[in-house]
Formats: structure tokens, C-alpha cells, sequence
């Protein structure tokens, strides 16, 4: 029901904006498919949350290039994208980044950065 979704988007927003708080929304693209990811970015992109995110983590999978392009196309540069779970080095980082992604979740931080610094 997108209808309601978007509704619920809205004024959830409309919450996080009044408080002076940022607004993400948790997809678990794991569970959907790209035409449900889709549809559901289309949602974001009118109701303005800050970012549409991967995944909580606690799904069956974290971020692909794959959604993660799939998201960004949809909200274009009116929702920022972040792209969370199974970034464990730096070359899915740079994947995910390149294929929109404006920022990364990751447990895997520091060895990220120690393997960029090594180059």
C-alpha cells in the first residue's frame, strides 16, 4: 500500500524536520524486490527523508551495487543514499560510492581506511 507508506513517510519527515532532527529511512532491500525498491525510493524522493538506507543489519543481506545504484537512480540528488552491511573492504566501499551511495555503514572502518592509506 504505497498510499500509506507514503503518508507514514510524510509525516514521519514532517516529525524529524520540526524537532530539528535528520530523517533516515530503513528499506532491508534484502526483503524486495528492485520493482518494490523502486516504488518505495519514488516515496522518498516526494516525501524528502534525509537518506533511504540499505539495511538495519539484521536482514539476510546487506547492501548490493545492484540496489544501491537501483536507489539512487530512482531519488536522484533528492535523498542521499546509504549503503549499510557487508562493506568489509576497501573495494566494496569504493563499489558502493561509485555507484551512489554518499555514505557507508560499516563495522569494518578502520581496516577500510588502513587499506586506503596503504596505496
Amino acid at each position: 500500500d504505497y498510499a500509506y507508506i507514503e503518508d507514514e513517510m510524510s509525516q514521519l519527515v514532517a516529525v524529524a524536520r520540526e524537532a530539528g532532527a535528520g530523517c533516515k529511512v530503513i528499506l532491508e532491500t534484502c526483503y524486495l524486490t528492485n520493482e518494490q525498491i523502486e516504488c518505495v525510493c519514488e516515496v522518498a524522493r516526494r516525501a524528502r527523508p534525509d537518506f533511504v538506507k540499505t539495511s538495519t543489519g539484521f536482514g539476510t543481506g546487506g547492501a548490493t551495487v545492484e540496489h544501491v545504484r537501483l536507489m539512487k537512480q530512482t531519488v536522484g540528488n533528492d535523498v542521499q543514499v546509504k549503503a549499510s552491511g557487508g562493506i568489509r573492504n576497501l573495494a566494496d566501499a569504493l563499489a558502493m560510492i561509485e555507484a551512489g551511495a554518499t555514505r557507508l555503514g560499516t563495522s569494518a572502518g578502520v581496516s577500510i581506511l588502513s587499506e586506503l592509506s596503504a596505496e
